[in-house]
């Protein structure tokens, strides 16, 4: 079941429901019993490296013009 972000404006609390997606637009009340409250856009973790790996250094020799030396 995914989980939804979601801001209280009156006491500025931040909160999270599970919830289904069918109810994603439906209110949420904060667990401080206020009303209005908004759902915050949320980012996705994807697995993987924290850091990209440094470009590698062109070897020459590839196919297609101008990467394999045809140009000139």
């Amino acid at each position: 079941m995914p989980r939804y972000e979601y801001r209280c404006r009156p006491c500025g609390s931040t909160f999270e429901l599970n919830r289904p997606m069918a109810e994603s637009s439906a209110p949420a009340v904060c667990p401080e019993g206020h009303e209005d409250t908004v759902k915050l856009l949320s980012t996705v973790a994807v697995g993987g490296s924290a850091t990209a790996p440094a470009p590698s250094a062109p070897s020459g020799g590839g196919g297609g013009c101008c990467g394999g030396g045809c140009c000139g």
